[in-house]
């Protein structure tokens, strides 16, 4: 027995080890998918952007066509993007809001303007050094812009640079589009050694995290990525239509002078929407300008199709989120009035995730005496006297008296506090009513613009629900059937608008 022993035992252990040994030969011929592997595959598909929803057509995505890599393995956003915001037009759809400042200035939500939500986007999306370029009715904008985002989490290498349109020795012209603004402003832009610049206009309403833009660039190694409205959109924001074929690619541009495709975002056509906003290499973005296009003056009619036409890698974005150009006065008030609705459909400016930057200002409480608020925003430092508030927007230093009525309006307020003033008439007549709303003042569906000066007992309702006029020598304009009371104008006691 214990020979048999002795022989036994030495044999079952070779012939243990020999069974582990093909076990793990079959293992390093075979292996696991690892925790990190899955992982990051896990992480690649979440961050792609969603397939269609609904019966829209939407943008498709297959991830066989990015490298599976890890966002890790990418430079950090903020040295490697740069944002480019165009913060005005030569030709605004917001006259007379525009008539002495410039679209990305307009006060919006009492305490805002319009440019905040853009530079904001960028800022909680890391994109840290911002260029704003400016040429028309910059004053405003260019002031708010120098002073409104030092505490806003730039660190120490960011900035919010204005560059002012500017003539020189070697070109006496103005800019003359987005694209020729931005070429002759690249001996600015090329300071830091970014890779990739984020083309922006300044004068829409949205919240975007830029970095999922990014990293799509990234992924796709495109060498512009464009964003595209994900869904079906009633009217051209004046970008061009894009047509994406099944890798999302861009294959083809219409601009707004061609008009729309009658099969845009539909099953039959892959056309949507773009937004206006471009990411693009920085080597891509200084040949095209310089070398293949040195003429072009417009990113979307001229660059982009160049781009397209010369064999660029052109990628969509698709963005599914609450988007308004701001194409006309009437969107510009429905944006106010949604922000005070109590069921928000529109933008959120209380979103505590992703502030809303602007201009801070030392003002005090409004203040409320015996009046009636109902779904409304009011804005720092106003002075509310026995009046009826409902459903509107009432801006900054905005002072309501005894009796005034305002409902469903945009009451954009002033720029200084004004207290005893003459009530007589004559020649002094812009003396003769104070800043604000007089006593017994009736607003319904109108704009009020700063310092007006509203009388006592006036009635802004539109009785003839004029859809367009223009009465600009009595104070006031008519757009889309909304009253627009100019900046600085005076409506005298008793007047109905």
């Amino acid at each position: 027995m214990a020979f048999l022993t002795a022989r036994l035992v030495p044999s079952l252990f070779t012939f243990f080890i020999n069974i582990s040994i093909v076990l793990m030969v079959i293992m390093m011929q075979h292996p696991q998918p690892n925790a990190v592997y899955l992982q990051q595959k896990t992480k690649l598909g979440t961050s792609l952007p969603r397939i269609h929803r609904g019966r829209s057509q939407k943008i498709r995505c297959a991830n066989s066509q990015y490298h599976h890599q890890s966002i890790s393995q990418f430079p950090p956003i903020n040295q490697s993007v740069a944002a480019i915001i165009f913060g005005d037009g030569s030709e605004s759809r917001l006259y007379p809001l525009t008539k002495r400042r410039s679209e990305g200035a307009i006060p919006i939500a009492a305490n805002y303007r319009l440019i905040d939500a853009v530079v904001s986007n960028c800022i909680n999306s890391s994109i840290s050094k911002i260029y704003a370029l400016t040429q028309f009715n910059s004053t405003t904008l260019n002031s708010h812009l120098s002073r409104a985002y030092s505490c806003a989490g730039l660190g120490t290498e960011g900035f919010v640079e204005v560059i002012a349109a500017y003539q020189s020795l070697e070109d006496q012209r103005w800019f003359q589009g987005n694209a020729d603004a931005v070429r002759r402003c690249l001996w600015v832009l090329e300071e830091y050694p970014v890779t990739e610049f984020l083309i922006l206009p300044g004068h829409h309403l949205y919240r975007m995290d830029y970095r999922e833009l990014v990293e799509l660039h990234w992924r796709s190694e495109a060498d512009i990525t464009v964003a595209v409205l994900n869904a079906a959109w009633d009217q051209d924001p004046g970008f061009g239509s894009l047509k994406i074929n099944d890798e999302n690619r861009v294959v083809d541009l219409k601009d707004k002078s061609t008009g729309n495709p009658n099969c845009q975002n539909t099953f039959d056509c892959h056309w949507f929407s773009s937004m206006g906003i471009y990411l693009i290499n920085r080597d891509a973005m200084i040949k095209l300008l310089k070398e293949s296009f040195p003429g072009a003056n417009d990113f979307s009619s001229e660059v982009i199709r160049g781009a397209i036409s010369t064999g660029m890698k052109v990628q969509a974005y698709p963005f599914d989120g609450y988007w308004e150009d701001m194409r006309s006065i009437g969107a510009f008030y429905q944006a106010n009035m949604e922000s005070a609705k109590k069921y928000n459909r529109g933008f959120n400016f209380f979103e505590r995730d992703s502030l809303l930057y602007t201009l801070p200002r030392s003002l005090p409480p409004s203040v409320v005496t015996d009046s009636v608020i109902a779904e409304s925003i009011i804005g720092d430092g106003c002075i509310l006297n026995r009046c009826k508030i409902t459903g509107a927007v009432v801006g900054m230093r905005t002072r309501i008296e005894d009796g005034a009525v305002i409902e469903d309006s945009v009451i954009i307020g002033s720029d200084v506090y004004q207290t005893d003033v003459p009530r007589n008439s004559g020649d002094g007549k812009c003396m003769s009513v104070p800043i604000g709303i007089g006593e017994n003042t009736r607003i319904r569906k109108a704009i009020v613009d700063k310092n007006a000066r509203i009388g006592k007992n006036v009635m802004i309702v539109n009785p003839d629900n004029v859809r367009e006029g223009d009465r600009e020598d009595q104070g006031y304009v008519i757009r889309d059937g909304i009253v627009v009371v100019l900046r600085c104008a005076v409506i005298p006691d008793g007047s109905i608008l």
